[in-house]
């Protein structure tokens, strides 16, 4: 009898709520009540170029993710920050047009597709896109042709400048060639004079006889 009584206690269902309510792991699946927080933590941030970046990694850092919803751009970022993400070697095939179009890496739609369908590059799903395919090519564009207008509106004031000086220096030429010549009469005229007194015999030290 009390075999059986152990027996119907063991297949009762209630018997397995019991059992597991006891057991509370923090592992565990759904169990989301655990108070404490992590038993070790990183003292500092993981950095993927703390001893010195190699190409790929800072070709990783300094690449858009367009194309992409919020939770895959969030995925990508999250590889490219630990140091996860691995770029293709060579062109992949587009799971829509079936061409090998597909240049970058974790993503199964090439970028004509997702700007024709509206879906992301990656999931490809009909969610909001968060940066727009090439939109930061036309960024780069704006920024390359207002350098371009900068650089020519810096040549038209050099020029002006450059004007203004040469219309500058022709009357300080001027007046340097009119400052000479009031030079040149100033010594001129006290030679004159010079010459003069020279060609005169002085009378004093003559004798007039009667």
């Amino acid at each position: 009898m009390l075999m059986v009584a152990c027996l119907l206690d063991f297949a009762n269902p209630t018997y397995h709520v019991l059992a597991n309510k006891e057991k509370k792991m923090s592992s565990q699946k759904g169990n989301v009540s655990r108070s404490r927080p992590q038993k070790h933590q990183n003292a500092s941030a993981f950095k993927n170029d703390k001893y010195g970046a190699t190409v790929q990694v800072k070709k990783a850092n300094s690449k858009i993710h367009d194309g992409l919803c919020q939770h895959c751009k969030g995925v990508l970022e999250w590889k490219v920050k630990y140091n996860k993400y691995k770029p293709l070697t060579q062109p992949k095939k587009c799971v829509k047009c079936s061409q090998r179009t597909v240049r970058d890496a974790y993503h199964i739609v090439c970028k004509p597709c997702s700007l024709q369908l509206e879906i992301c590059c990656k999931c490809g799903k009909k969610e909001d896109i968060v940066i727009p395919v090439n939109s930061h090519l036309d960024k780069l564009e704006q920024e390359e042709e207002e350098r371009k207008k900068e650089h020519r509106r810096g040549k038209k004031d050099l020029e002006g400048l450059d004007s203004d000086d040469d219309y500058s220096d022709g009357g300080d030429d001027d007046d340097d060639d009119e400052d000479e010549q009031d030079d040149s009469d100033r010594d001129s005229k006290p030679k004159n004079t010079q010459n003069k007194s020279d060609i005169l015999p002085n009378v004093s030290l003559l004798n007039v006889k009667d």
